[in-house]
């Protein structure tokens, strides 16, 4: 179940991520050529070459003197979230990877609906599911009733999937990247080196049974996605060498991403929503 409760709680965010995310985008967005533009700006001194229609009568009438309004012609920035929906992403035992991973990105859709942006919101496995941007609290809404009745199944195709996705990226955009990230670090890495002229926030989804791995003993491991069982004796040494490799391949994507210049935070589905939210507006 995607609760959506949390999301009047990121209204206090709203300042932050103005400053943290969207001031980056003041260069990209905003043309301060003189003439008709979207937000008034300022005046200044009417020059030969000016617009005479851009002369404001009103001030004229007050001052004798010839003042030109001056525009910013702001253009829309589009937030993309894009959420893994392959099959490893529902395992969980109170809340599963992929609900949970949905309540992040849709807190990113708010966040940028609240500010009035455009946002995409897509689902990927071994295809993608890609939804037109548009604005508004009924296209979140519509997200989250397509979330609530996916079918999160399939194995992962993460080129194939990131290779489509590219084709939408029209302009330099914020981008938020949802998985588990259980994959061969080189594939991460290329893929994740494909967005390099956009700001990027790669979040790592993991159920705490996943970090921990709090099991002991004879047991039957299936792979979620090749559906392949293998039967095993977890030992204490295994327990030890299982946390060191998935502490390291965590600390590996890290590092591939402060090599790219993107913000990295990996998360546990036991960990408040809110908190998560902190956590990747402050890095």
């Amino acid at each position: 179940m995607i609760d959506i409760s949390f999301l009047k709680e990121l209204d206090r965010f709203n300042i932050v991520l103005k400053k943290r995310v969207l001031s980056r985008y003041q260069g990209e967005r905003e043309s301060h050529a003189e003439g008709q533009g979207l937000v008034f700006s300022d005046y200044k001194d009417y020059a030969p070459g000016d617009d005479f229609r851009a002369i404001d009568w009103k001030v004229y009438a007050r001052t004798n003197k010839f003042f030109v309004k001056q525009f910013e012609e702001e253009r829309n920035m589009t937030v993309h979230v894009v959420v893994d929906a392959s099959a490893s992403m529902n395992y969980g035992k109170k809340i599963t990877k992929f609900d949970y991973a949905s309540m992040i990105g849709l807190g990113f859709a708010y966040m940028a609906m609240r500010n009035n942006e455009k946002f995409n919101f897509s689902t990927f496995a071994e295809n993608l599911n890609y939804l037109r941007a548009r604005k508004g609290m009924n296209h979140l809404l519509a997200i989250l009733g397509i979330l609530e009745k996916l079918k999160i199944r399939g194995k992962t195709e993460l080129r194939k999937a990131f290779d489509e996705y590219k084709k939408y990226l029209k302009s330099k955009s914020f981008i938020v990247i949802i998985s588990d990230f259980l994959y061969d670090i080189e594939e991460i890495k290329e893929v994740l080196a494909r967005f390099t002229k956009h700001e990027v926030v790669v979040v790592q989804v993991l159920d705490p049974d996943e970090r921990r791995l709090p099991f002991y003993g004879d047991i039957i491991l299936e792979d979620s996605e090749l559906h392949t069982k293998l039967r095993t004796f977890i030992s204490n040494r295994l327990i030890r060498n299982y946390r060191d490799k998935i502490e390291h391949h965590i600390h590996a994507i890290k590092d591939v991403c402060e090599h790219l210049g993107h913000d990295f935070i990996s998360v546990t589905t036991d960990m408040p929503v809110f908190d998560t939210f902190y956590a990747a507006l402050r890095t």
